[in-house]
């Protein structure tokens, strides 16, 4: 399986490895530096698709950068993918899908859905428009639990992207590690004699140590989030990667909780899903009985100020394993020898 994703993303090198479509961070050129090193860029599409959103045109407007900064013609598929967050999927299939249709792009990654049946008529527009144009593209679904990973696969999608509880970011309030919760996928799809659907794991992965345990444990590929906000091409403001790199002790130093969102007013995501960040001022505060109300207006006093320390920083647990801000091809390149120089190690000891 892992030749085969690498067969349906021909620019890619081995180990597979994708930056996770973190909206706001995951723009064209952090996307286009990941593919350009060898790995799978996505960028991060939004999570509102109705007629005049904002969101519309910068998604156009960075496909549009994209190409440019690959030197592409408007005739040639864009190698980079797009993630749509879809708990509110009002405009999706009028509006976005056209946009990726007109940029050719390789991927798409659905994740966030009130419901997971919300996909499928998603999935069946994105099919329809492929018989019709000749568009060749490959879709992914986020799942963070054997039933949704269940029903991705009752709708045909070309890959499953399983996020452990380890992840930063937005994440499915119930879930598990990628220790347990990848073998039971890879365990479901042997069991239905399923060899074409791709596997990447996602969740706590920072280098080549995690990508040999995701390999181990199933996956075809992995996707690294936190570990690509600590990059050079990055958009993430400096105070937000200087965090990541003094943040240590994941387990203790981040929360997976529905509070962050709660703070920075960005509290829309359905209850199925919560999300893993730095426990930050915001969340000290609320600990310390200052009200929502209260932590709210600090928040936003901060970010009017210009003032970034009051921002949520998403992170999984393995955020004391990044000690550096990298370039995107030196992580790309450093993490797929270390897969190598590890399985070396390990075949000669057995």
């Amino acid at each position: 399986m892992a030749e085969n994703i690498l067969k349906c993303f021909p620019h890619t090198t081995s180990p597979f490895i994708a930056s996770a479509p973190m909206f706001g961070f995951s723009d064209a050129g952090l996307a286009t530096a990941v593919t350009k090193a060898g790995g799978f860029g996505f960028i991060g599409g939004g999570f509102l698709f109705q007629t005049g959103s904002s969101q519309l045109t910068a998604l156009d407007t960075q496909l549009t950068n994209a190409r440019s900064i690959l030197g592409l013609t408007d005739e040639q598929p864009l190698p980079l993918g797009v993630g749509l967050i879809t708990f509110q999927p009002d405009g999706l299939i009028e509006n976005v899908i056209p946009i990726l249709q007109k940029h050719r792009v390789a991927a798409i990654w659905l994740s966030f859905p009130q419901a997971e049946a919300d996909h499928l008529p998603i999935i069946r527009a994105i099919r329809q428009t492929q018989r019709v144009s000749g568009w060749e593209t490959r879709i992914f679904s986020q799942v963070g639990n054997i039933a949704a990973a269940k029903e991705a696969i009752q709708q045909k999608v070309d890959g499953l992207v399983i996020q452990g509880t380890d992840a930063g970011g937005h994440q499915w309030a119930q879930g598990a590690s990628l220790i347990s919760l990848l073998p039971e996928v890879r365990d479901l799809l042997l069991e239905t004699g399923n060899t074409t659907t791709a596997v990447l794991a996602a969740g706590g992965i920072v280098d080549g140590r995690g990508c040999v345990a995701a390999l181990g444990l199933g996956a075809d590929g992995i996707v690294m989030g936190t570990r690509f906000v600590a990059t050079s091409e990055c958009p993430a403001p400096s105070e937000i990667k200087q965090t990541i790199l003094s943040t240590t002790d994941g387990g203790v130093s981040t929360v997976k909780t529905t509070r962050h969102d709660v703070f920075q007013s960005t509290d829309v995501f359905p209850r199925r899903y919560d999300g893993r960040a730095v426990v930050g001022m915001n969340y000290r505060d609320s600990e310390e009985g200052v009200s929502d109300e209260e932590i709210i207006r600090r928040h936003n006093e901060a970010r009017a100020a210009g003032d970034d320390r009051r921002r949520t920083v998403w992170a999984g647990t393995s955020v004391g394993s990044i000690k550096a801000v990298v370039p995107v091809e030196d992580l790309i390149k450093t993490t797929q020898q270390e897969v190598r120089a590890i399985l070396e190690r390990v075949k000669a000891g057995l």
